[in-house]
Order: structure tokens, then C-alpha cells, then sequence
């Protein structure tokens, strides 16, 4: 039997070749004659610099630059095995997990620190980029990252904005006489996995704004103050974004992306796909197990393991999703392709615990899934 175990990571836990690595145990424990094939995949998110590197043998740079609170931290991003293509995964910069739970305020953070990767990449010569924008801290429409390049955001007495997407609400003016020149040359794909517009009820603050820290109130005043800046920075740019798929993601960082740069967009599971020959590999299988952290209604809107499984049904090998957890609505993914689905947890147990112990839960989970699989070869139906 030949199996792709081709899963996402299990965020706060386990990376995605920490995921592959420990399915493939579990699975040769049941089969041991199996050829398992690991493939550790990402969806434009946490762990795609990661499955980039792997899949193309590229190197890790690592770089100083400010945090979403403007403190200073060392960040890490990419440069591909073809020498030529940045990859820049905007959490590692301003993401979520770099802040404490207790300091988390989408109001002042800052997505500064991924325009001085970007910067740093055109520093060293570097014309094509990849830049991953799922995880933010931030809600800020990307003028964090667009400061960095040298625009200037300013108020009606020509004072500068501060950090964070609530001073928006006093922007009139956008000075782009600075933006780095090097930019014209530069080609940006940007790999995301929401279409969420920037503004409104499906918006970047209303969405995403109370899991980075924002109150009702705050939603409502960040939703405001990106309003505004779309209308001065389409006046600007002379770009209408405002209600393109994707110019919500990362707290508006899409947007602030398409009016300051080519960007692109391309879902970032099909980049992963690209880059690691996953194609060629899932058409001589006969299984394919998948996997995220935790599997519900938001996975069937572009996650990784769906895209997977629209790749495997193209040749019609089975899909599993070994997830961390089940969550609401996880029956839906039943209906884009993937046929089974289980979780590692044996028993109820504190997230914590299954947190500690991810990596012997998640390889318990595939060796009773290989048990399950070899019942099946046996049945006669």
C-alpha cells in the first residue's frame, strides 16, 4: 500500500512535519509493508515558510525587526531553493502568538515589522516574493508594512499616524513620494487562505477582531477606521479593493498589500502543491491522510486539508483527515471530498493536555486508523 500522509500543522502543538512525521509512525505500526510518502503541507498560514523550505530546499534567513508592539525581535523568513524568491510569512513578524494573551490589541499592533522583511529581502537583491499573511495580530489595513516602505500616513495637520489600526479614523492624507522604488520591480504573490472583503459585516475587524483582542466597541471603531482608509488610499492609488476576496485577511494586510505593491493572490494551499510535486505523488497512491489542527465549518472555505482532497479525488484516491480536534460543523468537509474523518483524542482531556501531548496522541491516533484500514481490506463488500 502506498499512502501520502500529507496533513497541515496542528497550531500551538505540532508543526506539519512534526504532524507528518508522527502519522507515519503510527501507520507503520499497523502496516508495516506500507510506503508512506510524507509531504508536509500549508495553506498560505503558520508553517507554509516552513513547508516551502522543505519541499524546495531553500534556507532560512533570519532578520531584526520590530514585533506587533513595536518591540524588537529576531524574525525568521526564507529564500527558495531557486535562490531567486523570497518567502515571508507576515505572523512571523506581527502574528498573534507573539503577543501575550493579556496584551493582544488589534488597536495599536502593527504589521511594521513584515515591511522590514520585505525591505530586507530587497536589500540582498531579491525580486520575487511570496508573502503568507495568515495568523496576524493586527488590524491595521497593512499601512504598518507600507510605513516600513516608506509611505506616510497623516492626519488633517500633516502630523504622522501612530502605529494601529485605530488611528485611522483621523487619516486625510496618504504621501507616497518615499515608497522604495525597487517595489515597481518586485512581483509579489500573496498566498492566503480567506476571502473576506476589508470592511463590513464579513470584514477584516468584525471577523477576526475579537480573537486579536477587540471588544464590541473596538470592532466597531477598527471597522470605521478602515473604511476610511480605503476610500483615501483607493483615492491614492487610484485601486478599488475594498471588496476583492482576501482584502480582509490578516487585519486588512491584503488590502494594504494590493494598493501598495502587484500583489497577487493565490490560495496558498495550490503554492504548497506546486512546490512539493504533490500531484505526481497522490496520483500513484492508494491513500492520502490529511490533517489540521482543529477540522469544522471554516475548513471547507479553501484549508488545507479540502484542498487536498479536491487534488486526490482528480484521481480518485481516498482522503482521510486526521485532525486534532473536531469541531462545529465538521460534517460539512464530508461534502468536498474527503470521505472519513477522526481526531487524536482517545478520551475527553483538557486542551492543555492534548497539547502536551500531541505527538503520542496524534501517532496512537494513525496506529488505530491502520488497525481500522486493515479491517477494512478484510470486509467483503
Amino acid at each position: 500500500m502506498r499512502i501520502v500522509v500529507a496533513p497541515d500543522s496542528y497550531k500551538g502543538s505540532l508543526s506539519a512535519i512534526e504532524v507528518s512525521n508522527a502519522i507515519a509512525k503510527g501507520i507503520l505500526k499497523a502496516f508495516p509493508e506500507a510506503e508512506v510518502i510524507k509531504v508536509p503541507i500549508a495553506d498560505g498560514g503558520e508553517g507554509t515558510v516552513e513547508a516551502l523550505v522543505t519541499a524546495t530546499g531553500g534556507k532560512y534567513i533570519y532578520t531584526e525587526v520590530t514585533d506587533p508592539l513595536s518591540k524588537t525581535i529576531n524574525a525568521r523568513w526564507a529564500i527558495l531553493g531557486d535562490g531567486n524568491t523570497a518567502v515571508i510569512e507576515m505572523a512571523a513578524a506581527s502574528g498573534l502568538t507573539l503577543i501575550a494573551k493579556e496584551k493582544r490589541n488589534p488597536c495599536i499592533t502593527t504589521t511594521y515589522g513584515t515591511g522590514q522583511l520585505i525591505k530586507a529581502a530587497l536589500d540582498m537583491g531579491l525580486r520575487k516574493f511570496i508573502i503568507c499573511i495568515g495568523g496576524s495580530a493586527t488590524n491595521d489595513g497593512g499601512t504598518g508594512l507600507a510605513q516600513a516602505l516608506g509611505v506616510k500616513f497623516l492626519d488633517s495637520a500633516k502630523h504622522e499616524l501612530p502605529y494601529g489600526g485605530a488611528a485611522l479614523i483621523k487619516l486625510a492624507e496618504i504621501n507616497t513620494l518615499n515608497l522604495d522604488k525597487r517595489l515597481q520591480e518586485a512581483k509579489f504573490v500573496v498566498a492566503c487562505d480567506v476571502a473576506n472583503p476589508l470592511c463590513g459585516t464579513l470584514g477584516a475587524s468584525v471577523v477576526f477582531g475579537p480573537q486579536k483582542g477587540a471588544t464590541a466597541k473596538m470592532v466597531e471603531e477598527l471597522d470605521a477606521a478602515l473604511e476610511n482608509y480605503q476610500k483615501i488610499a483607493c483615492h491614492t492609488t487610484g485601486k478599488d479593493v475594498a471588496g476583492i476576496p482576501g482584502a480582509g485577511a490578516a487585519g486588512g494586510l491584503g488590502a494594504g498589500l494590493m494598493f501598495f505593491t502587484s500583489a497577487k493572490f493565490q490560495p496558498g494551499i495550490e503554492l504548497v502543491i506546486s512546490a512539493s510535486g504533490l500531484r505526481e505523488k497522490i496520483k500513484t497512491a492508494d491513500l492520502v491522510i490529511t490533517g489540521e489542527g482543529c477540522t469544522d465549518f471554516q475548513t471547507v472555505f479553501g484549508k488545507a486539508p479540502v484542498g487536498i482532497a479536491k487534488l486526490a479525488k482528480q484521481f480518485e484516491v481516498p482522503v482521510i483527515c486526521l485532525a486534532g480536534s473536531l469541531g462545529q460543523g465538521y460534517r460539512e468537509v464530508l461534502a468536498c471530498d474527503i470521505d472519513a474523518l477522526m481526531n487524536i483524542q482517545p478520551q475527553p482531556m483538557a486542551l492543555e493536555q492534548c497539547i502536551e501531548e500531541a505527538e503520542i496522541l496524534t501517532e496512537e491516533a494513525a496506529f488505530r486508523l491502520g488497525l481500522l484500514l486493515r479491517v477494512g481490506i478484510k470486509l467483503k463488500i
